[in-house]
């Protein structure tokens, strides 16, 4: 059976319909033309490949803490999508539950664009999404991880790390950072998203130089903690994406079909609380 057939959860994906949710006026970036990616249009890349849910992730550009687009998809198609929202640190617990019962799962954080001090100044909402039963989604770049790490063993809410940690391609899987990363699956309750390999790698598709930390991410935190995602409509992207190589792309990278059911179907409904019955 090939990835095209098999069950799947995309886990990395975004929305983008400035017409109906305009850009907010202070976003640091406003994307357009073949950036912008409605649900409608999602939907369609999902049928047309045979992807069942997707988990939507709130963008820092065009929206950042503006949740209405995202929102507004996950009520449309009632039980097929979930969200991780962007919210600022300071957010009541009313607030945080409202996004829960809107089928938000989770908060994002985003030291990469934002610094360390994006995680580090999150105690207090580290705190509730722990009490709530949601998830901190967190991306870093290079050796961000080496600063975080240590504070975030010591939280209690479930995490989740963007494109496999975003290290250095050329640096190898003993770089710091990487090194950091790969200590958190001593907590037993992180998972690493297998994706965004345009964002680090050096090389052009299918971008072989990325290849090595999946491999390793996989071996380390195994597949029960491990999800795929698209980072669907592709973002600042520096060459043609599209989401079938992706897909294929990725049933290279984890050539075991049992493997890529686990990480694309079974660890992501478990952990997303997608029901298998609502597709």
């Amino acid at each position: 059976m090939s990835v095209f057939e098999e069950d799947k959860i995309d886990c990395h994906c975004h929305l983008f319909d400035p017409v109906r949710f305009p850009y907010r006026d202070d976003t640091v970036y406003r994307p357009e033309g073949q950036e912008i990616g409605t649900a409608a249009q999602f939907v369609h890349v999902l049928d047309a490949y045979g992807v069942r849910h997707a988990l939507l992730v709130g963008p820092t550009s065009g929206y950042r803490t503006d949740n209405r687009c995202l929102l507004d998809a996950i009520a449309r198609y009632e039980g097929r999508l979930r969200g991780i929202a962007v919210v600022d640190n300071d957010i009541a617990r009313d607030e945080l539950m409202s996004l829960k019962r809107e089928g938000v799962v989770g908060v994002a954080f985003n030291p990469a664009m934002e610094g360390v001090e994006a995680v580090l100044g999150a105690g207090a909402l580290f705190g509730m999404l722990a009490d709530l039963g949601m998830i901190a989604q967190v991306q870093v770049a290079e050796d961000q991880m080496l600063a975080l790490q240590p504070w975030l063993q010591k939280q209690a809410a479930a995490l989740v790390i963007d494109h496999c940690g975003r290290p250095q391609a050329g640096a190898g899987v003993d770089q710091p950072g990487f090194e950091a990363l790969l200590r958190l699956a001593d907590t037993g309750r992180t998972a690493v998203k297998l994706s965004g390999w345009q964002k680090y790698s050096g090389d052009a598709y299918p971008y072989e130089d990325t290849w090595r930390y999946a491999h390793t991410l996989l071996r380390v935190f195994g597949p029960q903690h491990c999800v795929w995602g698209s980072d669907w409509p592709f973002l600042r992207a520096t060459e043609r994406l599209d989401y079938g190589p992706l897909l294929k792309l990725f049933e290279r990278i984890v050539p075991d079909s049992q493997t890529r059911r686990q990480i694309q179907w079974e660890t992501p409904r478990r952990l997303f609380g997608f029901d298998a019955a609502a597709s």
